[in-house]
């Protein structure tokens, strides 16, 4: 099984909402385009350093990675980048790879885009179930725990609905020690 490429068109986010805000011409919008290696055992998209510093993404935090060879490393983490693939797109964070590394398409980015690896013709496709826009799944949840969850989340909850919140509902935990946050 060979591996999977697609093509990743990348734009500075923070440049294209000051464009927005009419405080920068639309023509100086950093972007670039690569072929980046879809990679399912990634989670966040990886961009080389040279690409980050291309396009001018500010490095925000650290993370420490795991490689599959069990080595870790701490890594920046640099954005936001607005990610093109195929006609969909997504604003989310890099973790900043060694320079001139192959860029990787992780799962937050195959997830938001809701788009799937296909081995045999080596190419990411939308989902059948979602040819035009992603279809993104969502656990019905209630706002607050103190709340009763919308009539729409009550026909899928069914009775469990109905029950009464917890006397503990909506209090912050307590850390070690008895204190709180």
């Amino acid at each position: 099984m060979g591996e999977i490429s697609a093509l990743v068109e990348l734009e500075n986010t923070a440049d294209r909402n000051i464009a927005s805000e009419g405080l920068r011409d639309r023509a100086t919008i950093r972007r670039t385009q690569v072929t980046g290696v879809v990679d399912t055992g990634a989670v966040m998209l990886v961009l080389p350093e040279n690409v980050v510093d291309r396009l001018g993404l500010e490095r925000q935090r650290k993370v420490v990675v795991s490689y599959a060879d069990e080595r870790k490393e701490s890594r920046a983490v640099a954005g936001p980048v607005t990610v093109h693939i195929g006609n969909r797109f997504m604003i989310t964070e890099c973790v900043v790879g060694p320079p001139l590394s192959e860029p990787l398409i992780g799962q937050i980015v195959l997830e938001a885009l809701d788009l799937i690896a296909d081995c045999t013709n080596r190419t990411v496709t939308p989902r059948p179930e979602s040819p035009d826009y992603p279809l993104l799944k969502l656990k019905c949840c209630r706002a607050r725990p103190d709340t009763s969850p919308s009539p729409s989340c009550r026909s899928v909850l069914g009775t469990r609905a109905s029950r009464p919140p917890r006397e503990d509902a909506g209090k912050m935990p307590a850390f070690p020690g008895g204190r709180t946050p």
